[in-house]
This record gives C-alpha cells, sequence and structure tokens, in this order.
C-alpha cells in the first residue's frame, strides 16, 4: 500500500503540492473508470446543465463533452467507498490528522479538443475557514499529459497573500493573470498516469489549460478538511442556506475518518469573502464565466 514519505511530506509543506504516482489500487481504478465513463455515456440524454452535470460548449447526445460531473460521491457509492478506503486514508492522515472531514467532490471530465480550461485561482477564496489546514485531491482517472490540459501549480504560493478574485466588484473566482503576484511564470504541470494522484493545499495557487489531447481529461477531486476546521458562513461553498440540523447531518455523513469537532480551532489566517456573487455560481467554471473572470488561457483556446 503506498504511503507518504517523509520526503513528500516535507515537499508538500515547501511547495503546496506533491504528485503521488500508482496510489489507486488497479482493481479500484478499474472500477473508477468503468463507472465514469458509463456516466459520461449517459449525459447524452441531458441537453441543460443539472445537479449531475455541467455541461461543456458544442455537447450533444451524439457527441458528449462535459466540463465536471458534480459531487459524484452523491452519484455513485464508488467515489465515497474509495475516499473511505485505507488506501487513501493512510496517504492524508499525514497531512491532515486523524480526524478528517470531506467538504465536497467533484469529477472535472474535460472535453477532449478543446475542453475548457480553470483559470488560475485558490481554493481557499471560495471557502475559507477557521483555519487553513484543507487540501484537495486530484486522482487522474486517465493519462493526464502537458496537451491534456493538467493542472499547473505554482510553487510555494501557499505560503503567500491570498490574491484578489474580483472583477469589477464582483467575486469571479479566479485571479487576474496580470497580478505579478501570482507569479505565473513559475507555474509546474502536474502530469502522470491514470491511478497518480496529486495533494494540494487550499491556498496553492493553481489553474489549468485547454484540453487539445485526443481524449478526455478525467480528474477525481476531493476537497478535504481537518475536522476542527469549520467554515466561515456566507461562503460561495455547499454549506450556504442549510440549518443547523442540516449542517450537522451534513458534517457527519461526509466524515472520512476521525469524529467533527465541536471546538472550532481559530488561527490568524486571511479571509476575504466572496461576495457579492457573481450572477451564476454553479461551479467554477460559471462563477469564472459569468463573472467575467480574465483569462490567462485565451490565445491558447483560440488556437
Amino acid at each position: 500500500m503506498t504511503t507518504l514519505s517523509t520526503q513528500q511530506i516535507n515537499n508538500y509543506h515547501r511547495d503546496g503540492f506533491i504528485l503521488v504516482e500508482n496510489a489507486v489500487p488497479p482493481d479500484v481504478l478499474a472500477q473508477l473508470q468503468s463507472v465514469t465513463n458509463d456516466l459520461i455515456d449517459k449525459s447524452r440524454n441531458v441537453s441543460t446543465n443539472n445537479d449531475v452535470y455541467d455541461l461543456d460548449k458544442g455537447h450533444s447526445s451524439t457527441h458528449p463533452r462535459l466540463n465536471r460531473i458534480k459531487t459524484p460521491h452523491d452519484v455513485h457509492p464508488i467515489y465515497k467507498d474509495y475516499l473511505r478506503s485505507d488506501a487513501l486514508v493512510d496517504l492524508i492522515k499525514p497531512l491532515l490528522g486523524e480526524n478528517i472531514r470531506m467538504n465536497n467532490s467533484k469529477l472535472n471530465a474535460k472535453a477532449a479538443q478543446g475542453g475548457a480550461p480553470v483559470e488560475w485561482h485558490q481554493d481557499w477564496s471560495f471557502y475559507p475557514h477557521t483555519n487553513d489546514d484543507l487540501l484537495a485531491i486530484g486522482v487522474m482517472l486517465s493519462d493526464i499529459g502537458e496537451e491534456d490540459g493538467p493542472l499547473q501549480m505554482i510553487p510555494g504560493s501557499h505560503k503567500e497573500p491570498v490574491l484578489s478574485h474580483f472583477n469589477n466588484g464582483v467575486y469571479c473566482g479566479a485571479i487576474n493573470p496580470e497580478d505579478k503576484a501570482a507569479r505565473l511564470e513559475d507555474a509546474v504541470s502536474v502530469t502522470g498516469k491514470a491511478g497518480s494522484l496529486s495533494i494540494h493545499h487550499v491556498r496553492t495557487t493553481h489553474g489549468s489549460a485547454p484540453n487539445m489531447g485526443e481524449n478526455p481529461r478525467l480528474l477525481l477531486l476531493y476537497e478535504l478538511s481537518a475536522a476542527d476546521a469549520w467554515p466561515i458562513s456566507g461562503a460561495l461553498s455547499v454549506f450556504t442556506g442549510m440549518n443547523q440540523q442540516e449542517l450537522w447531518d451534513y458534517f457527519q455523513n461526509n466524515m472520512v475518518c476521525g469524529e467533527q469537532s465541536l471546538v472550532p480551532r481559530l488561527t490568524d489566517v486571511p479571509v476575504v469573502m466572496p461576495l457579492p456573487p457573481p450572477g451564476d455560481a454553479s461551479s467554477i467554471f460559471q462563477t469564472q464565466s459569468s463573472g467575467g473572470a480574465k483569462s490567462a488561457f485565451a490565445v491558447k483556446n483560440a488556437s
């Protein structure tokens, strides 16, 4: 079973991200791929965005093109089963501790030959918490090379200020690519074979270019937090609008391991609330689009 080495743990804290190769057991990977391909196939019957699918431009019954499968852990149990497996839990405990909660999941199925980019951003801007012991795991369900629009990370950015994610006074979920503080010239691509995974800190600046490859880029993402990190009310997140019982039930249902803390750990973290919201905040794609985010990938996307 794959576990993190001391060097990988140190690299995570230094750079804000790591790549773990061959992390997913082959039989589990095959199951995840099969279920995901089936869901993509079923999207042929969908013509507008709904609770499961965020469609890419050009999607049709004959040529399904997706941006995302939303909350896959609610769509099929295999996604939550893998999250709670020893194979994954043993990897993340050294980074988040014994008590871990999933805040959300998504599966970015970036379509081949031009699948939409994700503009540069820090996850923290979407859902600030009482402390920043949060991370995202990106499970590669397909081989991901440079041409496929891989995740790109800015090393060390998780230790730097949280940059503006606003456009004309409205939250747009993206950093202005002209902001020199973003250090986009330092970007590192995270590529690998299916079954590898990336882990990045909630404050690490990252983005991804359009997929110019021949196949969909399938990346299963889990957003995880230490159980004593509590969401700050008003953020653009799944927690908005829940009453106390609904929030508690949500926390309990999404515990990965250990127990949910009733004592939030308060640390000195930079927080700017993602308000006022854009016209459509149903996914990062819609947030960035309706918020008028400036694209760092416009030229590449047009080519």
